[in-house]
């Protein structure tokens, strides 16, 4: 507590009584004012935080000393003044045009076209009735300090006040130049209560595009009905200028958070085939994502245009990707194009290409896109390829490779063995869909008269001999049966989805047998199609090999499954759990908690960068002829399948306890830390996550008791009640009359659902995320697509199955372009980018709040992470766990907090930032 007022300088209450103490009735005192420094601080007291890049800074080299005259009451009040540091983030890379617009500013700066501070107080003026201000201070140096390279750059500034001016709670910027410029904080030296703090992290738009002054609100947070009086004002119109008024095309300047429905993903200008429906409404429901404003398209006045990579899509200007962020992006697309060249040549003078041997798919990774297919000669006589791209095969071959996924790295051979197969359902990439199975045989809850007997043709005698002696009802009481269940999720869609071009789907369901060590196994897989009468063959099960011919047939169920545990995962838990329904939550919040507001403090770091990438997914992933189009096995209706998932979508069961229990994963045990026990003890996702869970929530109860020590103040915050009403009422305005939706009346209300929200876009999409490239990358491990079923004994192509089933089955995965792209973009999706901010760590650590409690709170929780990063390496060396440790096991590190830059399969980023 004492080091981080030490940090922060005292709070406004000692700053009062600083006041009247008999030491400042004297006529002037002396201040030396200090910047925080945090590599100073005592390690022994505080936890490690990760050094953040900052680069080089160009230093102010003067040293203020303030004489600060303080008079009584009695005494005529004068003037004095008071010194801005503030800190600007320069641009790296500059094109032509940014060049010479930034000389042209450090040109007009001298003559008046200038950056304007204004200090304004918390107090009123009693004479104007409105807030008290300083006099107007400028930026020095600006054309001084134009050319330096250092990534940030100081400028001061200095304002006269009068000595009962009170204390700054707001600054207004002025940006008379002609370009944005990056504002990254600004600290106030002089007043008595040490320096002020003044975050920002914001672009500063140029006063001819956006006549509007900016407002900069002090660190110090406040609830509505505790906001100073000189504040009162200004807190509202900055909320009322994010709101906008709901019309007009949004500029990529603009700051504007508004709402619409996902009516841009199709582009029928271009073709029917390219028409797609509207997402949200009656019709379709869905969540509400961030609006754009463009105008509809010239076929259809329902669905919006669209605008076409690289063109950039809008978002609020300060959610774009920084310099660092939006590199990392734009080289993983370069090398996306870079891996598809080849293979999108060679679909121009053949149909697109099988894989002939596993020794092709070898060489993605050993000799990069050329691919040794045989037609590279061809096309590198016939096609001049790009100079840049043959330096690039010259010279740096590297980025013409791809990475050897992780998942080949310790055992080449590891994604045949049935154990890797069943550990992957609860330690790969989608740990989320394994349910325990309660009862047997599982039951379809579609509608009978529609999709058939609701009945499985899973019987006893498929999955006995595989119990170790168990009878079924024992393996059922002990939690010894598991089930991934695609069945439901896939059979309303089959029809249409086996009537596209090169797609076969079954709908699938797999159960797994706890064996006696501790790991998984499968018992049995079942294949599922549309049902076509009484005497119709729709449902088949594979149980494990006993020979050549049956573990051929057993390999291709298993890519079945995976097939559909990829859409699922992609769809589903993906992008439906953890991009779009945490959407409307970010807009509500900046439309309707103030900056000055604890709980938009708190959650800050964790909207970090989110709408800009939902945005970039509805522009290439998620669109139509998009990569999850192209690549996966549901086509075009991918975000049919993700819209139908909403429909049973339940905000109450999303913690990472609730959800554990909803599948029957744990059970509620008071006895036991975060009040669930699992059923599976060797469960890396579960087990890790209740570590992160806890830590979250812990940190959540501390910083909500802080604010809201009665529930009183909980019912009576208005900017709260309507972020969350607006979320649900609008954000999710097709299912806010359910009534699942938590109340928000209590502190545990308020804990339970920040926490939620905190561990979805954090944990939750790091465990999704992050492992994609590392275990899809090797695409017969998990092909994202299928395009044969397995043959029947009847089927003629049987005979030709038997005769080559590695033909067979390399056939029936994406074909060469499908793979390639597929792996090119999980590859970017799978890759941290420098500037990533992880778990227990924020920008401004000591900083971020002006509230010293909070902040040592937050230090507490930041210690916690790092506690928990080594107990998951403990894990993971525990041979015990035979799903994290083995001989050629991968451990599981997606919940391990920290990474490094690149493809870690590790790290749990602040946000959904990918």
């Amino acid at each position: 507590m004492a080091l981080a007022k030490e940090i922060m300088g005292c709070s406004m209450m000692e700053y009062k009584s600083s006041l009247s103490s008999p030491f400042l009735n004297q006529s002037k005192f002396l201040i030396r004012p200090s910047l925080v420094n945090p590599s100073r601080m005592r390690r022994d007291n505080l936890v490690h935080l990760r050094k953040a890049k900052k680069g080089a800074v160009a230093a102010i080299s003067e040293d203020l000393v303030k004489i600060v005259p303080v008079f009584s009451a009695a005494e005529k009040p004068v003037k004095f003044k008071v010194r801005a540091v503030v800190t600007v983030r320069n641009k790296i890379k500059e094109d032509f045009k940014e060049a010479v617009a930034k000389q042209v500013d450090a040109l007009t700066d001298k003559i008046g076209r200038n950056v304007a501070l204004e200090l304004v107080s918390t107090e009123i003026d009693p004479r104007t009735k409105a807030a008290k201000k300083s006099s107007e201070g400028v930026l020095k140096d600006w054309s001084k300090k134009s050319n330096l390279k250092a990534e940030r750059v100081n400028y001061t500034a200095e304002f006269e006040v009068d000595s009962n001016f009170g204390v700054p709670g707001a600054i207004t910027v002025t940006n008379k130049h002609q370009t944005e410029f990056f504002l990254e904080t600004i600290t106030i030296e002089g007043f008595a209560c040490g320096p002020l703090h003044f975050p920002c992290n914001s672009w500063m738009q140029a006063k001819k595009d956006h006549p509007e002054k900016r407002i900069v609100f002090c660190n110090k947070p406040y609830l509505p009905n505790q906001t100073p009086e000189g504040l009162k004002e200004l807190r509202q119109k900055e909320l009322k200028n994010l709101r906008g008024d709901g019309n007009g095309v949004r500029k990529l300047s603009d700051r504007i958070y508004d709402y619409a429905l996902y009516n841009d993903l199709g582009n029928p200008d271009k073709g029917i085939d390219l028409t797609r429906p509207t997402l949200g409404g009656n019709k379709i429901p869905y969540p509400r994502r961030c609006r754009t404003g463009r105008l509809p398209t010239d076929t259809d006045m329902l669905t919006e245009s669209r605008v076409e990579k690289p063109l950039p899509m809008y978002v609020p200007r300060d959610e774009q990707f920084e310099e660092s962020k939006m590199d990392t992006f734009s080289f993983g697309r370069l090398k996306g194009v870079l891996h598809n060249l080849i293979p999108s040549l060679m679909s121009s003078f053949k149909s697109d290409k099988d894989f002939r041997s596993f020794a092709d798919i070898d060489s993605l990774y050993s000799e990069g896109i050329l691919l040794k297919l045989g037609l590279q000669e061809e096309i590198l006589k016939k096609l001049p390829l790009p100079k840049m791209v043959s330096k690039f095969q010259d010279y740096n071959q590297g980025i013409l490779k791809y990475d050897i996924p992780q998942i080949l790295s310790k055992d080449k051979f590891s994604w045949l063995r049935d154990d890797e197969f069943a550990r992957q359902a609860v330690a790969g990439v989608n740990p989320l869909s394994i349910e325990r199975l309660e009862s047997f045989p599982p039951v379809s809850k579609l509608d009978p008269d529609v999709y058939g007997p609701v009945e499985s043709a899973l019987k006893e005698e498929h999955i006995l001999p595989h119990l170790y002696g168990m009878t079924v009802q024992q393996a059922l009481d002990e939690n010894k049966l598991y089930i991934v269940d695609y069945h439901d999720v896939y059979l309303p869609f089959l029809d249409r989805i086996n009537a596209l071009d090169g797609r076969k789907s079954y709908a699938t369901r797999t159960i797994f047998f706890s064996t006696p060590n501790g790991s998984l196994k499968p018992v049995a897989i079942e294949l599922s199609l549309p049902h076509a009468g009484p005497s119709s063959r729709a449902k088949r099960v594979l149980t494990p090999p006993v020979d050549a011919t049956t573990t051929w047939l057993w390999r291709l169920a298993k890519a079945h499954v995976c097939s559909n545990d990829a859409g699922v995962h992609q769809l589903v838990h993906h992008w439906l759990r953890t991009h779009a329904t945490l959407e409307p939550f970010i807009l509500a919040a900046h439309r309707q908690l103030s900056a000055m507001h604890p709980i938009y403090k708190l959650l800050d770091p964790h909207m970090r960068y989110t709408l800009v990438i939902n945005a970039l997914a509805r522009q290439g992933l998620i669109n139509a002829d998009g990569v999850i189009e192209s690549c996966f096995t549901p086509g075009r209706y991918a975000m049919e399948i993700s819209a139908a998932a909403y429909k049973d979508w339940r905000f109450d069961t999303q913690s990472l306890p609730a959800d554990l229990i909803r599948r029957g994963m744990a059970v509620p045990d008071p006895t036991q830390p975060h009040g669930v026990k699992l059923v599976l003890e060797d469960y890396p996702y579960g087990s890790d996550g209740l570590l992160i869970w806890g830590a979250i929530e812990n940190f959540v109860r501390t910083y909500v008791e802080h604010y809201y020590p009665d529930s009183s103040l909980i019912r009576s915050d208005r900017e709260l009640q309507d972020w969350y009403s607006e979320s649900i009422n609008v954000g999710h305005a097709d299912l806010r009359n359910e009534t699942w939706w938590p109340s928000l009346s209590t502190p545990d209300d308020l804990v339970s659902i920040l926490s939620t929200l905190i561990w979805l876009a954090s944990a939750q999409h790091a465990a999704l995320n992050f492992a994609q490239y590392p275990y899809g990358g090797y695409v017969p491990n998990r092909p994202p697509l299928m395009r044969r079923l397995i043959p029947e004994e009847t089927d003629p192509e049987y005979a030709n199955f038997l005769a080559d089933p590695q033909k067979y089955f390399l056939s029936s995965l994406p074909s060469v372009l499908q793979a390639t792209k597929y792996m090119a973009v999980v590859d970017t999706l799978s890759t941290h980018s420098p500037d990533e901010e992880y778990l227990g760590e924020r920008q401004q650590p000591s900083t971020w709040s002006g509230d010293a409690d909070v902040v040592e709170a937050f230090y507490k929780f930041s210690a916690e992470i790092r506690d928990i990063e080594k107990e998951i390496d403990r894990r993971n060396s525990d041979p015990t766990l035979k799903h994290r440790c083995g001989a050629g096991v991968l451990p599981y590190e997606l919940l391990a907090p920290s990474s490094e830059p690149g493809i870690t399969c590790r790290g749990v980023p602040n946000s959904v930032s990918i």
